[in-house]
C-alpha cells in the first residue's frame, strides 16, 4: 500500500464514505485559494487536446459522475490535472441515498462496491451553484430518476432536471444504468430509451446528450440500446456504469459478494474494455471508457480499444492525482 493510500484510507476509522466526504471539505476549501490552485496546476497540468462532440477538451481525462455529485469543489478538480468534469447524478428532488453504509473498499481488489443510491442535493440546488461557479473545463452534468418517482413518471423527472441545468452542460448524461435505483435500468429497454431519448435530445437543443451503459449487458441488449441511441441523434455514450457481478474479487475481499451495490476497480477492467470494443466495432458515436482505470496502461487500452474520451472514479481513490497526469501524458 502507497503512502498516498495508508493516509487517505485511515480517515474516518478506515470508513470509505467519511474519506471521501473528508477529500470533498478539503478541496472545496482549495477551491477557495486560487493561488494554491495555481500551484496545482503547474503540478498536475497536461495539454493534450482533443475535440469530441463538438467540445473541446484540454486533455482526454474526466472525473466521472459520483464523486462530486453536488459540485462542489468545481475550481479544484481543473487543478489536479482533469480535462473535464462530469458532475451529479443529480434528481429532480433532493434524495439523501440509501442508509449507511453504503460505500465499501476492497484494498486486496483494488476495487469499491458502493450503493449510494444517488445521494444528492437536487436538480434546483446545482443550479444555483453552477450559476456562481463555472470550472474552466467542460462540464458534463450527469441526469438520473429520483427515487420517488414511478418509473411511467420518469421522461418528465428527467426533463425537469434537464431544463434546470442546460444552461451550464457542455453535455448532459443519461444515467439508466445504475444498479442502486429500483427499477432504473429497465430505461435501458429499447422502447423506454425510445421515448426517454426522443424528448431529452428534443428539448437539450445543441447540448450534446450521452447515455451512459452499464457492464452487464448481453450483446443483443447493447446492439438494440446503440440503435435507438443512433436513431435518436445522441452524441455519444459513457461505457460503463458499474456492475452487479462479483467476478474478480481477491480472496481478502470475497466479504464484499455479499454487499449490494455496484462494484467499480480492478475487476470491472476487462469488461469495461469489452463493452467499449463491442461498441466502437458497431457504431460512430464517439464513446468515453471508464471503468477499471489504474494506470495509463489501462487507459492507452480503452483508446486503443476506440474510446475517445476516458474517466477516473476508482483509480483516483486508489492511485492519487498523479494518475491523471500520467494518463494526460502517454495520451499525448
Amino acid at each position: 500500500m502507497t503512502r498516498y493510500q495508508r493516509l487517505l484510507f485511515r480517515i474516518g476509522g478506515g470508513d470509505p464514505e467519511a474519506a471521501h466526504e473528508w477529500t470533498l471539505r478539503r478541496l472545496e476549501a482549495l477551491a477557495r485559494r486560487p493561488l494554491a490552485l495555481a500551484a496545482l496546476r503547474r503540478v498536475f497540468a497536461v495539454a493534450a487536446p482533443r475535440t469530441v462532440f463538438g467540445v473541446r477538451f484540454p486533455n482526454p481525462v474526466g472525473l466521472a459522475a459520483g464523486m462530486d455529485k453536488d459540485g462542489r469543489a468545481l475550481p479544484a478538480w481543473p487543478a489536479l490535472g482533469f480535462g473535464f468534469i462530469e458532475v451529479g447524478t443529480v434528481t429532480r428532488h433532493p434524495q439523501p441515498g440509501n442508509p449507511r453504509p453504503r460505500l465499501f473498499r476492497g484494498t486486496a481488489s483494488r476495487a469499491i462496491v458502493n450503493r449510494m443510491g444517488f445521494n444528492n442535493a437536487g436538480a434546483d440546488a446545482l443550479a444555483a451553484r453552477l450559476g456562481e461557479t463555472k470550472p474552466p473545463v467542460p462540464l458534463g452534468i450527469s441526469l438520473g430518476k429520483s427515487k420517488v418517482t414511478p418509473l411511467d413518471e420518469a421522461v418528465e423527472d428527467y426533463l425537469y432536471s434537464l431544463r434546470a441545468l442546460r444552461p451550464y452542460a457542455d453535455y448532459v448524461a443519461v444515467n439508466v444504468s445504475s444498479p442502486n435505483t429500483p427499477g432504473l435500468r429497465a430505461l435501458q429497454d429499447r422502447d423506454a430509451l425510445d421515448e426517454l431519448l426522443t424528448a431529452l435530445v428534443a428539448e437539450a437543443g445543441t447540448t450534446p446528450v450521452l447515455v451512459k451503459v452499464a457492464p452487464d449487458l448481453t450483446d443483443h441488449a447493447l446492439g438494440e440500446l446503440i440503435e435507438v441511441c443512433e436513431s435518436r441523434r445522441v452524441a455519444g455514450l459513457i461505457a460503463t456504469n458499474t456492475t452487479v457481478s462479483r467476478d474478480g474479487l481477491a480472496v481478502p475481499d470475497a466479504g464484499l459478494a455479499a454487499e449490494a451495490g455496484g462494484l467499480s476497480g480492478r475487476p470491472l477492467t476487462e469488461r469495461a474494455r469489452e463493452v467499449v470494443t463491442f461498441v466502437t466495432k458497431r457504431t460512430e458515436l464517439p464513446v468515453i471508457g471508464v471503468g477499471g482505470i489504474l494506470s495509463p496502461d489501462d487507459a492507452l487500452r480503452l483508446f486503443d480499444a476506440g474510446a475517445s474520451l476516458v474517466q477516473l472514479y476508482t483509480g483516483l481513490v486508489f492511485e492519487g492525482p498523479g494518475l491523471v497526469k500520467a494518463i494526460s501524458r502517454a495520451a499525448r
